[in-house]
């Protein structure tokens, strides 16, 4: 999103740690998922990107989004920060296009792929995360090794952990991101044409906080987010991955990301093998029979690379 960000509104951004995000940060990433879902990357070499707005946490995701929006027009010092009523008609304006903009059309092209922080020598895996997103324990954890992940720099992904908040915590952000662009606003000498620049740094930031934050009760599942909007790719090099499928809510948007080199998005190297560093059997089902059973389907499926790397969960954990 380089090219939506300029000085001096970059500084929106400075409260995220760059040392604490991809790539400074490169850890182990669990993707819990069916043994179903598990099949199908394997055989297809993809993995699906769901809508945010189809996911389990749509408030956590509307949100930001929404309570930003709101909060925009009542900020008195934005309004005083402008000048004049004319200027502040003017950014007033555009915030109110783009954020219009972005929720009437670029949405439905906005796709999120979820992982949970993972460590190296966990070969068990969360149990809350078997429960919540692991077919109860029936499914797979597929673990990726970001220092792997050789995705050239593009605007197309945004790869960062979650931050966890309370609905207070939430608000009080907003406000205090608001009294922020309010001082640049007023601290910056800028045209009537680059309020439209203003205003559109402002409602990205406001877009990511709301994109990379969850409720604090979800804190546990340490989450790490891949998020891809349709609306930067202007040289549409994922646009034939653009697809449906169907799901819990019926007929769903997706990202069908295909595991392969990409020119100008990815290395040369990419592949599903390269990226997997081990397969978690579910403790639901962490048997010999079941091990040999996914052991067979991994070869049938051309990934004998990856037999070596399954591990059965030791959890002693069965669904009700």
């Amino acid at each position: 999103m380089a090219d939506v960000i300029t000085n001096p509104f970059i500084s929106l951004w400075s409260d995220i740690p760059a040392a604490d995000n991809f790539p400074a940060q490169r850890p182990l990433l669990a993707h819990y998922t069916s043994i179903e879902t598990l099949e199908k990357i394997l055989k297809y070499d993809e993995i699906w990107f769901s809508n945010p707005l189809y996911m389990n946490d749509l408030e956590e995701l509307r949100f930001g989004l929404n309570e930003g929006a709101a909060a925009f027009p009542l900020h008195t010092g934005i309004r005083n920060a402008c000048g004049s009523p004319d200027r502040y008609k003017i950014l007033l304006s555009a915030f109110e296009r783009q954020f219009r903009e972005f929720d009437q059309i670029h949405a439905f092209d906005t796709y999120v792929l979820c992982f949970s922080e993972h460590q190296p020598e966990d070969t068990d895996g969360a149990l809350s995360m078997w429960r919540g997103y692991g077919d109860e324990g029936r499914g797979v954890a597929l673990v990726i090794d970001t220092q792997k992940l050789n995705v050239i720099e593009t605007p197309l992904f945004i790869i960062s952990k979650v931050t966890y908040a309370s609905r207070d915590e939430r608000l009080n952000w907003i406000k205090n991101k608001l009294d922020e662009f309010s001082l640049l606003l007023a601290n910056v000498a800028i045209s009537d044409e680059m309020l439209y620049t203003a205003a559109n740094a402002l409602l990205e930031r406001i877009k990511t906080f709301a994109l990379f934050t969850k409720h604090r009760g979800f804190g546990e599942e340490h989450e790490w987010r891949f998020v891809h909007l349709k609306q930067y790719d202007r040289a549409n090099h994922l646009a034939k991955m653009l697809d449906y499928a169907m799901g819990k809510r019926g007929l769903e948007p997706k990202l069908k990301f295909k595991l392969a080199p990409i020119e100008g998005v990815t290395a040369p190297d990419l592949s599903l093998e390269q990226l997997v560093y081990r397969i978690i059997l579910g403790p639901s089902i962490s048997n010999g029979l079941t091990a040999k059973t996914l052991e067979r389907m991994l070869i049938q499926l051309g990934k004998p690379a990856l037999v070596d790397r399954l591990r059965l969960s030791g959890t002693p954990f069965r669904p009700v």
